[in-house]
């Protein structure tokens, strides 16, 4: 299903969510929902590249939906709806407490370590796994891959959620996270430098010269824990991918940038656990009312 970007350049969706704004502000229930609709996929989207685990995203993303819809009364308007809103992700994203799969302290070294302590081992016997194999090397793709972003600072870790994989221009990134559009391009070229350092150093995915395979460490990341066969996170079949949604740029992967970004893009762009429902209740009590400024 085609998507619109709101964090692209020439996102036509904010005339939209001003009347939703304004008529969520006089009280109607049908466009508060419209907007959570309108915006949870991509608020969850970028909270699970951030704190890694479902659930946490899931968490976080209904936490910053709950002060974006309580803040609405103090929305005037000065910026785009869109300003507005994903500032509130970018703060809520940068300083909540880590997620249960988010070190304190997780380094390129330490993860490099890890990865050369599982052994290369042929995939599992399908006899002996409740879902298909190819699935399993996906989840352990997806997984390493998402996991070597934790090894970014969090600044850096949503720069490079935002300006690479995302592909979100200076001026916005500048926009979003209040600073310089040189500032904003100076950190997404800190991150990307040790990311893909790390990538062409250890990743079969960017570097074939490098041994790192996903199909040989899917049944030693099993072994080790780090892959539930009875429980996925994050692999789901055929899945619409980011790059399915984001515009990306058209050119030949001809630089490491742009092999490492790839990697990244072809991640799912998961569909949001549907929060209305869970909004919903919250919108009927008291506490929304006195918050929200409602009838």
């Amino acid at each position: 299903m085609a998507r619109a970007n709101p964090l692209a350049d020439d996102a036509p969706s904010d005339p939209e969510d001003q009347a939703l704004v304004a008529r969520a502000r006089s009280g109607e229930r049908q466009a508060l929902e419209a907007l959570v609709g309108r915006h949870q996929a991509w608020i969850y989207n970028i909270a699970v590249r951030m704190l890694y685990h479902p659930q946490d995203a899931e968490d976080a993303t209904q936490e910053i939906l709950v002060k974006a819809l309580t803040g609405l009364a103090s929305f005037e308007g000065r910026s785009s709806f869109r300003t507005w809103l994903y500032r509130i992700v970018v703060n809520h994203v940068l300083n909540i407490k880590r997620g249960r799969r988010e070190p304190e302290a997780l380094t390129f070294g330490c993860y490099a370590h890890a990865l050369d302590a599982t052994p290369d081992l042929d995939p599992p016997d399908e006899r002996t796994v409740p879902v298909d194999v190819r699935l399993l090397v996906d989840e352990a793709r997806i997984s390493c891959t998402a996991g070597m972003l934790l090894c970014l600072d969090r600044e850096q870790r949503l720069t490079y959620i935002l300006g690479e994989i995302f592909e979100v221009s200076d001026t916005i990134g500048a926009e979003l996270l209040e600073i310089s559009r040189e500032n904003f391009r100076q950190r997404l070229a800190r991150a990307r430098r040790d990311l893909h350092s790390f990538m062409n150093d250890k990743c079969g995915l960017v570097n074939r010269a490098n041994p790192c395979r996903c199909a040989k460490k899917t049944r030693g990341f099993i072994e080790a824990g780090y892959v539930d066969p009875t429980h996925l996170l994050f692999a789901r079949g055929r899945f619409q991918q980011v790059r399915e949604v984001a515009r990306m740029k058209a050119e030949a992967l001809a630089t490491l940038d742009d092999q490492c970004a790839e990697v990244f893009r072809e991640h799912p762009f998961y569909e949001s656990p549907d929060l209305v429902p869970a909004l919903r209740r919250l919108l009927q009590g008291p506490l929304f009312r006195r918050a929200a400024d409602l009838p």
